[in-house]
């Protein structure tokens, strides 16, 4: 999956575009690598920088920071945008879902 970059793109748009760019490079250097293994890798990474990018800061009255004020809501708020992402993704449904009628 080859993404373009616009000069005009947002901080997201290129984050989005370098990821699916490392995984294809790293997919095609190694032919033998496990698909499954280099995907994880690049959302064990996201969600570590994620959780990182989300400390709360000092002030505990701080209202921007409440949602992720604790790491149960870090949680929930990650869940919220991995769901939001994931419909949105082009590769959401497969035509090799179990649950696709056959005719």
């Amino acid at each position: 999956m080859k993404q373009e970059f616009h000069e005009e793109s947002t901080p997201f748009d290129a984050a989005f575009t370098d990821a699916v760019d490392l995984g294809n490079k790293l997919a095609e250097r190694d032919k033998d690598a496990d698909l499954w293994d280099i995907a994880d890798g690049l959302l064990a990474g996201a969600i570590q920088y994620w959780l990182y990018s989300r400390q709360p800061c000092k002030d505990p009255r701080c209202t921007e920071c409440m949602p992720v004020s604790t790491a149960e809501g870090r949680m929930a708020e990650m869940q919220r945008l991995i769901r939001q992402l994931s419909l949105e993704s082009e590769y959401y449904h497969s035509p090799n879902d179990s649950n696709v009628g056959r005719a």
